[in-house]
């Protein structure tokens, strides 16, 4: 999805500025986010790629002025409203109005710090092998999807070098929309500075980005 979320190499938005020492959060309303999206997520309602959906889907213009906790909570908000855990007059009132869905689970204090140790990995085991080897040139396909993708704007239809192969994964394009896992080989793919720049790029700078093997092409 080409949405306000797909910054990378966009112009017009003034320098990133860097805060040294900066806390984990800057407020304590931050750290409840945080942890309201894990505990809705532990529901096992939806995945971390339906959750990058919701927020990736908010309107340009309410992305771009909302700061980083605000955009969980509202990705959280359209989730728990889809699969009807609330609805949007009880997210806007803050009251329960009437039965909403059982979650399959519930996160309790005591098992926070399991949960988060174990993560969730995404690893899979597929049976075909890597169609791409270390040293190829490929390139990356030219697609603008109204859904969610992982292949970033800057670098589609650009031709890079594969530097690693890391394993087989779950496809995040199809697992934010109820079609399965599907996993597919992820390879780490190097671009030069033209290539991603064009013309008066920086000759001494290359992109690496992870890209799923759908993603690519052969030469």
């Amino acid at each position: 999805m080409n949405g306000p979320h797909d910054l990378g190499g966009q112009m017009g938005f003034g320098p990133v500025g860097p805060e040294k020492d900066e806390p984990y959060f800057h407020a304590d309303w931050e750290k409840r986010a945080l942890g309201i999206t894990l505990s809705c997520g532990a529901f096992g309602a939806w995945t971390i790629d339906e959750s990058r959906h919701a927020r990736e889907n908010i309107p340009p213009a309410d992305y771009l002025a909302a700061s980083y906790y605000e955009i969980w909570i509202r990705g959280v908000e359209t989730l728990l409203a889809r699969h009807g855990f609330a609805t949007r007059e009880e997210l806007l009132s803050g009251h329960k109005l009437q039965d909403g869905a059982a979650p399959k689970r519930v996160l309790k204090a005591e098992m926070v710090a399991d949960v988060l140790a174990k993560g969730g990995p995404c690893d899979r085991t597929v049976e075909t092998a890597p169609l791409f080897a270390v040293g190829e040139a490929v390139r990356t396909r030219n697609f603008n999807p109204p859904t969610h993708t992982r292949l970033p704007r800057y670098a589609r239809a650009k031709t890079g070098v594969v530097e690693a192969v890391q394993g087989s994964f779950v496809f995040p394009d199809d697992n934010a929309h109820g079609k399965g896992e599907n996993p597919q080989w992820l390879y780490t793919v190097v671009f030069d500075g033209g290539e991603i720049w064009g013309e008066g790029a920086d000759p001494s700078l290359t992109v690496s980005i992870d890209a799923w093997e759908s993603y690519l092409e052969r030469l």
